[in-house]
Parts: C-alpha cells; sequence; structure tokens
C-alpha cells in the first residue's frame, strides 16, 4: 500500500549495534549515541513509495533553530566531511554514514528525503548524539592506551585525594557519568555558556575542537559570572545550601542545576570532580589531580608573601598558600600551539583569577610547565606558581617595617596525585610537573620563567642562631580528643640564648581561610649552647572544637626572638585531625533489579552527643542520591545502624557511597564494592 503522506516509512537507527560498537551503550541503550570519526549505520524499510534504488539526499541540522546546517556527501571525497553510502540489502536499505574526526560534537538532527521524479518523500527528523571520540587516531582526543581509557573515559568512580602533603586521605568519589540524562545535562552546560548565549551559530561551529569546549566546561562549572553549576563558599556558615565536604558525587549537583539553577555549595575538589565528570562524559579523557601545598599567587611575581605581626597574626591577605587543591587534567592534542604541548592538560574550574575577563583556567599543557614555557596559553603563569612558587614569611613591625624571616624553596606542589588505573591507588605525577625540588634543572625553569633574585641585602634571610621544630606526640590526633604539640628550640651558638617564645594554635580551613583561635602560648625561654629546649602546647577538644572548620585542620605557628639578635625564626605545622570509621556492608550476591540490602553503622567517639545526624547514600548504577535521617541524639559512645535496600540498575564493579554529619562531626565517610551480575541460568543454583 502506497504511503500517501509523502513520509519514508520505520527508520531504525540501530541504537543497540551502534551504541555497543561506539562504547555508549552505558549512557543509553534506546537513542543513537555515536562517537566521531567512526562510522554507525542507519536502516529504512523499503515499501511502495521507497525502493532500494531509490536516490537519497542527506542532512544534518544543529542547534535549536537550525543554525548550522551540512550536507552529507555521497561517497568519500577528500577532506572532512560527512558522507554517506547506501546499500539495499532485500527489503530494506542501509545507510551507514561516516563523520570525520573533527565534527561538531552535539545533538543532531538527520533529514532523509527521496525524489523519483513525481514525488519526494522524506522523513521526519531523526535525532542522534555525537561526541569526542578518543578511540579514533584522528581524534584530537585521540589516546592509544586502552587502559586509560578504560579509566579516563569509563570508569564512574573516583578517588580524590585529600588532607596533608604528608597525611592524605581518600575521599570516594561518584562521577556517574553514565546516569540517565547526564548527557543531555551536559550539553545544557554548554548551551548556558555566555558564548552560547551571544553567538549560538559561532559557539556550536567551534564545539569542535576540545580546547574550547574544555575551556567552556571550566568556566561554567563555577557561577561565577554567568549561569555556571556551583556557587563557591570556603567557610561557615553555608545557608540555603549543601556544605561542599557533604557531596559524594557529581549527579545529584548537575540534577539540581538542571533544575533550578546554580547550586550551593562547591569548593575546589567539588568543582574539579563535576568538571571530570562532564568532561568524561562527552568524551575527552580525563582525570581528578591534587596538588598538595598549593600557592595561589596574586600577583604573578612566583613568590608568596605571607606577612605576619609580632602577635604571629596574618595581615593583608592576599597571595596565600593551600593544604590541598583540586583540578583536573585532560588529554589534547593542540594544534593552537607549536608542537611538543599535546597530552594532558590542566584545566582548573575553580573560581579563582580571572583568565580573558571570564572565571576559567586551562587547557594549560603540562609539558610547558615542566619546562617553564609560561607563553603557552592559557594561564601558564598561574598553573605554574601553584606547583613551583616560593614562599616568603615576612614580619611586619608597628612602625609599618617589613622583614622577611623565613624562606622556602621546595614546600610548593608535593605529592601530586590522582587515581591509578591499576586500581584503587594513589599514583604520584608530580614528575609530570616539574623536576626533582632542588636539583639544578629544577632552578634553571623557575629561572627561565621570569623570576630573578633581585631582593636588597637587608631583606636576606639572615643566619640563626637558633632553630626552631614542631612535632606532634604520639602520632596522628583524631578529632575528639586532647593531644600534645612539641616545640624544641635548639641553641646552635656559643652563648647561652634567653629568648622570647610565642605559639600560636588556630583553625583554619584547607585554603588558609582563618577560622578561630584555638589556644596561644607566650614565654621567656633560656637555652644553653648547644643545647635543645622542650615546651608542650596541650591542644583538648574544647580548645578546638568551637572553632575548627568541616576540614578539621588545625595550624599551629611558632616564632622564637631573641631580644636585640637577628631577625626572628619561625616554623609552621598543618595538623589534620582524624576522623572515625564509618562501615557500610553489602550482604550475599546481587543481580540487575532484585533486591540488594546494606548495612551502615557509625560510633560517636566524642565525649558529647551528636545532634541532627544524616546518612547520605549514593552509587552509580546502584541507587539515586538519597538521605537518611537520625532519630533523636547520638549519645556518647553509643552505636547507631541503619540498613537500606535498593535494586541496583546496571551490572559492574560498582561503588556504594556513605556520607554521616551531625553537629559536631562532619564529613565522615565509608564506601563498599558491589560487584553487580545479570541472573541467569547457572547463578539460580550456584
Amino acid at each position: 500500500m502506497a504511503n500517501h503522506n509523502g513520509l519514508i516509512p520505520n527508520v531504525d537507527v540501530r541504537s543497540h549495534e551502534n551504541n555497543l560498537l561506539h562504547r555508549t551503550r552505558e549512557i543509553d541503550r534506546e537513542r543513537l549515541i555515536v562517537r566521531r570519526g567512526q562510522p554507525f549505520s542507519i536502516s529504512l524499510q523499503c515499501s511502495d513509495s521507497l525502493t532500494p534504488k531509490d536516490h537519497l539526499d542527506l542532512v544534518l541540522h544543529l542547534g535549536k533553530k537550525d543554525e548550522v546546517v551540512i550536507k552529507v556527501q555521497k561517497e568519500f571525497e577528500a577532506g572532512d566531511k560527512w558522507w554517506f553510502n547506501q546499500q539495499g540489502a532485500q527489503d530494506e536499505i542501509l545507510l551507514t554514514l561516516h563523520s570525520p574526526a573533527d565534527a561538531i560534537i552535539g545533538e543532531y538532527h538527520l533529514s532523509i528525503t527521496s525524489s523519483d521524479g513525481h514525488t519526494v518523500k522524506r522523513t521526519e527528523k531523526i535525532g542522534f548524539h555525537l561526541l569526542f571520540n578518543p578511540w579514533c587516531r584522528d581524534d584530537a582526543v585521540y589516546h592509544p592506551d586502552e587502559k586509560m581509557l578504560q579509566e579516563y573515559i569509563m570508569n564512574e568512580d573516583g578517588i580524590i585525594y585529600m588532607g596533608a602533603w604528608n597525611d592524605i586521605r581518600n575521599k570516594p568519589w561518584n562521577y556517574g557519568q553514565f546516569e540517565d540524562y547526564v548527557m543531555d545535562i551536559c550539553f545544557k552546560v554548554l548551551d548556558h555558556s555566555k558564548d552560547a548565549m551571544m553567538n549560538s551559530k559561532l559557539d556550536l561551529e567551534k564545539r569542535s575542537d576540545p580546547v574550547y569546549v574544555s575551556r567552556m566546561i571550566t568556566a561554567m562549572v563555577n557561577s561565577n559570572g554567568d549561569k555556571g553549576v556551583l556557587t563557591g563558599q570556603w567557610q561557615e556558615p553555608y545557608t540555603g545550601g549543601f556544605a561542599p565536604y557533604r557531596w559524594t558525587g557529581s549527579v545529584p549537583i548537575l540534577q539540581q542545576w538542571n533544575k533550578g539553577g546554580s547550586v550551593k555549595y562547591g569548593q575546589c575538589w567539588v568543582f574539579a570532580a563535576v568538571a571530570c565528570t562532564v568532561l568524561r562524559c562527552l568524551g575527552i579523557p580525563t582525570r581528578h589531580i591534587t596538588n598538595f601545598d598549593s600557592a595561589h599567587d596574586v600577583d604573578g611575581n612566583l613568590s608568596i608573601d605571607i606577612l605576619v605581626n609580632e602577635s604571629m597574626e596574618s595581615i593583608g591577605k592576599k597571595d596565600s598558600s593551600w593544604n590541598f587543591h583540586c583540578w583536573v587534567e585532560s588529554w589534547m592534542r593542540r594544534d593552537d600551539l607549536p608542537q611538543g604541548n599535546g597530552g594532558w592538560q590542566v584545566l582548573d574550574p575553580t573560581p579563582q583569577e580571572l583568565s580573558d575577563g571570564e572565571y576559567c583556567c586551562g587547557p594549560c599543557p603540562l609539558n610547558a610547565i615542566k619546562e617553564g614555557n609560561l607563553n603557552a596559553k592559557y594561564d601558564a603563569p598561574f598553573v605554574f606558581a601553584e606547583v613551583n612558587a616560593d614562599i616568603v614569611y615576612w614580619m611586619v613591625r608597628p612602625e609599618g617595617h617589613r622583614r622577611k624571616i623565613k624562606a622556602e624553596h621546595s614546600s610548593v606542589g608535593k605529592n601530586i596525585s590522582t587515581k591509578s588505573v591499576y586500581g584503587d591507588y594513589r599514583e604520584d605525577v608530580t614528575h609530570l610537573y616539574k623536576y626533582p625540588e632542588g636539583s639544578k634543572k629544577e632552578r634553571e625553569v623557575y629561572e627561565k620563567a621570569g623570576h630573578r633574585v633581585t631582593e636588597p641585602i637587608y631583606d636576606r634571610v639572615e643566619p640563626r642562631q637558633l632553630q626552631l621544630q614542631l612535632s606532634i606526640k604520639h602520632g596522628k590526633p583524631v578529632f575528639g580528643t586532647d593531644f600534645d604539640v612539641i616545640i624544641e628550640v635548639k641553641n646552635g651558638g656559643k652563648e647561652e640564648a634567653n629568648a622570647q617564645l610565642i605559639i600560636l594554635a588556630a583553625a583554619v580551613t584547607y585554603n588558609s581561610i582563618y577560622q578561630g583561635e584555638c589556644q596561644r602560648k607566650a614565654t621567656t625561654v633560656t637555652v644553653p649552647a648547644h643545647k635543645t629546649h622542650k615546651e608542650v602546647l596541650r591542644l583538648r577538644y574544647d580548645d578546638y572544637v568551637n572553632c575548627v572548620s568541616g576540614h578539621h585542620l588545625i595550624r599551629v605557628k611558632a616564632l622564637v626572638e631573641v631580644p636585640g639578635g637577628n631577625a626572628p625564626v619561625m616554623t609552621v605545622i598543618n595538623i589534620p585531625l582524624s576522623m572515625p570509621e564509618l562501615l557500610v556492608q553489602v550482604s550475599g550476591s546481587s543481580f540487575v533489579q532484585e533486591k540488594v540490602t546494606a548495612l551502615i553503622s557509625f560510633t560517636n567517639p566524642l565525649a558529647v552527643p551528636l545532634k541532627r545526624g544524616m546518612f547520605t547514600i549514593e552509587g552509580s548504577g546502584l541507587l539515586l542520591s538519597a538521605p537518611i535521617y537520625v532519630k533523636g541524639d547520638i549519645a556518647p559512645g553509643q552505636k547507631v545502624a541503619v540498613k537500606i535496600s535498593f535494586s541496583p540498575m546496571r551490572v559492574g564493579v560498582r561503588k556504594l557511597l556513605v556520607d554521616f554529619d551531625s553537629d559536631r562531626l562532619k564529613d565522615v565517610k565509608g564506601i563498599a564494592t558491589v560487584v553487580v551480575r545479570k541472573r541467569n541460568l547457572f547463578s539460580r543454583f550456584s
């Protein structure tokens, strides 16, 4: 029977076959989602109005108003163009479409028309999504290592490294780039950028370039100056939002933004994790990076100048040194830069400094940072300082005179870390950013980067008679306990020293924002020649509980000065307080779409009750993020246990993430690995 409405009937986009071949089946099994530079096929059912001999014309449309229109060539031609071939097979026509390796990524609509000389047949526009293709040699994001791609594209579970360079801690994270409709939200993020709003046609045409796309993502993950995803907040109170340390995954953040705009609140690891989700989803190999003792150089002189007064209080806050800072690296070719700048690129979505008028950073080639080539775009001087700056402490006297009291040339950029491709292990990538600290090559690169030592002679650090050392008695202190800080004053001179010793313990955030003074001690010490004097500063729970931030970090500074003698001697240590354990147990075998039970238990380690207790549970492919509230207070030493049931949605090795928060104890994390299988005949009898 003829098709009188002029429509070509029964188009099959073959999403099951295509998505499997294009490694997008995890995103969606029904919609067609393919990767550029790799062919895909659709079939048309023949009828009285459509025969295998009909010649077809294919046109692609991009944008809500068809801003970009692309005619698909009928056969391969030289040059990077879309083309297709047509093959008749029994009662259907098989169309194989070939996209160029530099095609625009996004949502396409394909129209097909056929003319027999009398009538024109057409299809309704066929929708599909096109992503970057790191498996395609000609794609700018191509990576030759399959193991890397399984981690940096396909893995939805991650580990974020936090804490201190000498006390590195793991934080599990659910990237969830293949969760339902996350891909749609990622494209919506791009659609809401300033560039897209100003000129959607030009923006769409630029989406063939991973340099452009990744830079847009760093601008849009933060909400500074645009309609971005996350609002930053670096200290209490987190009014009207979620404290950054309570997030355990990117999906709830993206879903919330999709429903109602900017989400409160994020800090560096959250910004980086959300960017990692979006970039992996779009097909750009990406990994989460943590830089310990990270520098924030405001004036670009490669020196972090920290000013303190005689009471050891920081003044004139500009430059700062962060306990850690997180960003991402993405893998791509840099056709816009000289050869040798491809590979890993730093992208930092945390809003710190303006870059070309926007709060974004990167992509910046790692190789340029290591070699000190600071002319490489984008933002190389800022990234270089984050891992290489010197830290200089200055004493500012009441009359305003400034005197250098301490210079550190190798304290910035330590243990730069990412999750290993071989499992849940930390991989140190510091060697990709710089040569070994103190080596001749490292100093040469530092000089090449533009720093010149031109200080007046009176500003140089003078030889000291006294030395200071801080340490913790009995290892790592646990939040909720009392602990001792040991201060040792060593006299390396030939004469006895009578000195003033000031010790200050204060709570700070991970990025050095002052939260409150915990304890201060000032005393006069007499240290015989070639001897050491010891002081003990006891920090009790009551001293720090009311001022410590959600990062549970205490900074202790000690300063010793001989009246009328040389410049003061100062030293600083950061003390991260360890957190108690949260136990997560999943019993029995797990099968897709069948109920699984998990037991979560937690014991209050503090000597005071915990109020407003809440567990947050999340797991990619397992369940959507859900809160569970604890009824009543949790008494000291009391154990709380909750059971949850869920039905896994997808097979594979999955991670169940649990976060516990209360009024006095926050950011307690737990994790369980869940292996989800398909139920089959063998498993029924096993």
